[in-house]
């Protein structure tokens, strides 16, 4: 029985739902509830998860506050809060634009709605990270409502992204991809004709592409406590993202590093903006100028953000320390090293083609500094570890046959 004066109910089935989960098994020996749009392997066969409520219409904006206030009922028990925690973008934007409500039932800590706007939309992003001196790719706007020929002269190759990342998978449309790489002209107008024809009318992003492999890419890691103060600061070298088109931009693995001046810069901004929860920015570094170069910052805690956990930072314990018993705490900036993989060591092994980096991550294996959050311990369904090692194994026929 969970004695502890909090239920944490996380939205969603993911990675990211199963990491929340272990996160507070970890800590608390607690086992949460799950509401989801549909069951995904990664926790529909977990152990360590007491319930999981699936609702088909959950993405629906009004269906969704319905699904919350129905869980609320099934679950309140007196003396206890209900703590909620989103595992999307499109999960923490719903909780934010019906916050008045959902904060009658629950208790959590997300930033307020015009914030959120200036943060998702890339375009509002980009000019705040200038205003507030973090660096950002060389970045042009291209208006999907107006429908206008793109003019601008531009060097090759581009990356093409939404700028609203929700509205965009709202439009689905053959080959659709998260993230675009054209290398002239012709396949610049012929993605913008795509999107345009799928019905998204916010801008689309075209930017300068940063030359250079997955370990050119960094993540960063904010818990921001609801009085708006940093308490924890990370920074971590990618080893190796996704190579599929439509999962480009998710971290299979990566090495914490220690880097003072970013983690400040980040903190820095953070706080300026009133920012508040966990943030996960996504950064590249360009050796062109040898600066970071800030793409988004994700408005929750990312998929490889158990790294935290993992090194005695437990995400969970940040959300109760904070929201259920009110605890001030000073920032910590992680300073370890560790490698984090949903891959197997096979993929490290074979994949990752910076050779120092290589080297460092098999000493880390070596040295046993690695962890994989899926192969949790204390979760012992047989058929989700049979689903685990298949996946496995399809992970090298991933990576063997793809190479974005």
């Amino acid at each position: 029985m969970n004695n502890k004066p909090f239920i944490p109910i996380i939205i969603g089935t993911d990675i990211n739902a199963y990491n929340m989960a272990i996160s507070f098994h970890e800590e608390y020996n607690i086992k949460p509830i799950l509401v989801g749009k549909e069951a995904m392997s990664f926790t529909k066969w977990s152990n360590i998860i007491e319930h999981t409520e699936i609702h088909a219409n959950l993405w629906d904006k009004t269906s969704f506050v319905q699904v919350l206030i129905k869980v609320a009922e099934k679950y309140s028990v007196p003396g206890k809060q209900l703590l909620l925690i989103g595992t999307n973008d499109f999960y923490v934007r719903l909780i934010i634009e019906h916050a008045a409500v959902l904060k009658e039932m629950y208790v959590f800590n997300y930033m307020a709605e015009d914030l959120m706007n200036n943060l998702l939309v890339k375009t509002n992003f980009y000019k705040l990270c200038e205003e507030h001196g973090l660096d950002a790719p060389k970045t042009y706007y291209y208006s999907c409502a107006k429908k206008e020929v793109f003019k601008e002269e531009v060097l090759f190759p581009l990356i093409i992204k939404p700028s609203d990342g929700v509205q965009y998978y709202q439009n689905k449309f053959p080959g659709q991809q998260k993230v675009y790489r054209v290398e002239n002209r012709e396949e610049l107008n012929d993605v913008i004709d795509q999107v345009n024809a799928s019905g998204y009318e916010e801008d689309l992003i075209i930017q300068d592409y940063i030359p250079g492999d997955d370990t050119y890419m960094w993540d960063s890691v904010f818990y921001m406590s609801s009085k708006g103060k940093a308490q924890l600061g990370t920074f971590a070298q990618v080893v190796l993202q996704e190579h599929t088109v439509t999962a480009i931009g998710n971290y299979t693995a990566l090495i914490t590093r220690y880097n003072e001046e970013m983690m400040v810069k980040l903190q820095r901004f953070l706080e300026a903006v009133g920012y508040v929860g966990f943030a996960n920015f996504d950064l590249k570094f360009d050796e062109r100028d040898g600066k970071f170069k800030v793409f988004e910052v994700n408005i929750r805690q990312g998929r490889s953000s158990y790294y935290t956990t993992a090194l005695g930072h437990n995400m969970a314990r940040y959300f109760v320390d904070d929201v259920i018993y009110q605890k001030e705490k000073p920032l910590t900036l992680l300073d370890e090293h560790y490698l984090f993989t949903v891959v197997p060591k096979i993929v490290l092994k074979k994949f990752v083609e910076n050779k120092e980096i290589q080297k460092e991550v098999r000493q880390l294996l070596r040295d046993g500094k690695w962890g994989n959050p899926l192969f949790y311990k204390k979760d012992k369904h047989l058929t989700r570890k049979l689903f685990l090692l298949a996946r496995q194994f399809n992970y090298y026929k991933k990576y063997k046959n793809n190479n974005w």
